[in-house]
Formats: structure tokens, sequence, C-alpha cells
């Protein structure tokens, strides 16, 4: 029987450990003294501009620097949702990328008040952010506990950049219990990022969206889903006290350290319908716990 695919379904993007440009070998010894040779993910600065205005020099691993430029505007306010783009262009050389708008722009004054944030790479904001989530009221949606076991479970066992050299945030754009959109980085906010330029750029409605991150639940985390329009954030991480608050107070679902069968939300339980028996579900086996199973990253 045919089935139709939806427009994320059509573009879906995964992660590809196997991409050359992404990590080296690199030689060194181990806890014996020994030779031993490990794969390291490859750090790049990335330059962007919007229209003729320098923004920012990111680190990045530089897989989808036009996602990662798009996505960057659009969760800093930079970019409006309803901008008409006419172009984006990256110089492999250079090393930069230009996003080009019909609306004339100029961000003199936002870029004095750029502060560092708690992600890793070191992301940035700015102070207006937290006005704009004022304006933002999230969809109705649900979260069935079997779509939360199911993603997870899924998330944990694929091939990835993470498994395969470390040192690397992932983010994942689902539907139901389905990866659609899967991104990493050196940074948690890279990799999200990434995911709001390939939403944009492909017209995805957010609306029943559920995002996954391997990293901390943290203001910068909390501000991005809730500017992408994203009513549900889940996390195998724990949480900072901010990114609770702003996701009290925008009402979004906050769910964190979930991993095998467990879970704790704190904020926004009343999306989750509980439709899976937590004793069918298996304990995440050791073999499988990445970063983040014994503490929070």
């Amino acid at each position: 029987m045919h089935q139709t695919r939806t427009r994320a379904e059509a573009s879906r993007i995964m992660p590809d450990p196997a991409d050359p440009r992404l990590t080296e070998r690199v030689r060194g010894i181990d806890q014996t003294g020994a030779p031993a040779e490990v794969s390291v993910p490859v750090e790049r600065a990335l330059t962007l501009y919007l229209n003729a205005q320098e923004i920012v020099t990111m680190m990045t691993i530089n897989d989808y620097p036009e996602y990662l430029a798009v996505g960057y505007l659009l969760n800093q306010n930079m970019l409006r949702p309803d901008d008409v783009v006419t172009g984006v262009e990256y110089d492999d050389e250079l090393h930069v990328v230009v996003v080009r708008t019909e609306r004339g722009t100029n961000y003199e004054q936002k870029l004095k008040k750029r502060t560092l944030t708690s992600g890793c790479a070191q992301g940035t904001a700015f102070g207006d952010l937290l006005e704009a989530l004022g304006d933002i009221e999230l969809p109705a949606a649900e979260l069935r506990t079997s779509w939360l076991y199911q993603m997870t479970r899924t998330i944990n066992t694929m091939p990835s950049l993470y498994l395969e050299a470390g040192a690397i945030h992932g983010c994942v754009l689902c539907e139901k219990g389905t990866p659609v959109c899967y991104m990493e980085d050196v940074g948690r906010h890279n990799a999200v990022d990434k995911i709001a330029g390939w939403m944009f750029s492909h017209g995805v409605d957010a609306a029943d969206k559920i995002l996954y991150t391997t990293g901390r639940l943290t203001s910068e985390m909390t501000i991005k889903t809730v500017r992408m329009g994203i009513p549900i954030l889940i996390s195998r991480s724990g949480f900072t006290a901010w990114g609770v608050d702003l996701a009290r107070q925008a009402g979004l679902t906050l769910v964190g350290r979930a991993r095998g069968r467990r879970f704790i939300a704190l904020s926004g339980a009343e999306r989750i319908v509980f439709d899976q028996d937590v004793d069918s579900i298996e304990e995440e086996p050791t073999r499988l716990r990445r970063k983040g199973a014994g503490h929070d990253d």
C-alpha cells in the first residue's frame, strides 16, 4: 500500500558518522603507555554575515553551514519568520556564510548587548530575547509516553558522530516517536540552530513536533525551543533552574533525565499521555549509555 510522506520525512536528515570531513584520526598513548589512535571531531570557524553586516564567528563541525546560519539568525530574533531570504551563500575557502534578505537589516546596537551562554563552545544570546518570548503562544499538543520511549531508544542506538568520536552534542526533531532531523555539533546551541534553519528552509510545521537534546535543559535551550514554536523539549540530561522557570512561563513541556524507563517532567506535564506500561520498558543497558548517564551534562 502506498504511504504519503510528509514534507519533513521527504527531506529527512540523519547523522553521517562516515563523512570524512567531520573527524580526524589522532595518535596518542593510552593509560598503559601503549600507542593509541582515536577519532576526534574537527572544529572549524564559521563567520556569519547578515546582508553586509558581520554578526558572529562560531566554532562548528560545519556540516550544514547554511542551515546553521539561518537558524542562528532566527533564534536570535534577527531573522523574522516572515522574512524573505533571497540567498544563502557559503564560501568553503573563506569559511564565511552570508544570508541575504529582502528586508534591510542593521543590528549594530543589538550586537553590543551580546552575552555568552552556558552552552558548550560558548553560544551567544541577546538582551531582547526574553521580551520576544512574551509574544509567543505555544500550540496545544500531546506527548505520549510510548512516543517518548520509542524516540529515546531509537536515538540512543542510531549511528552518530557521538558514537564514532564523542565530544559532540546532538539535537533531534521528532514527529511523534520518529526522528525526522538529527543534527550534531560541538555545542548543542549549534545543533538546535541547524534544526531551526532546516525547518525554515523546508517549511516544516512546529506545532506537532518534539525536540530532543543530549545536553542540559538550560535557559538558552528553552528560549530557542519556544522561539521555534515547538511545544515539547526532552533531554537525557538534567535542568537548570532558569531553564525550568522560563519553560513554565512559556507553557513549554520540559522533560529531563529521560533514560530507559525513567524521566521527570518539571513543566507542562498536562501534555503527557501515559499510554505505555512502564514495567514493559527495559532500563537502559550500560553498553548503550551516553554521556550524561551518570550525571547531568
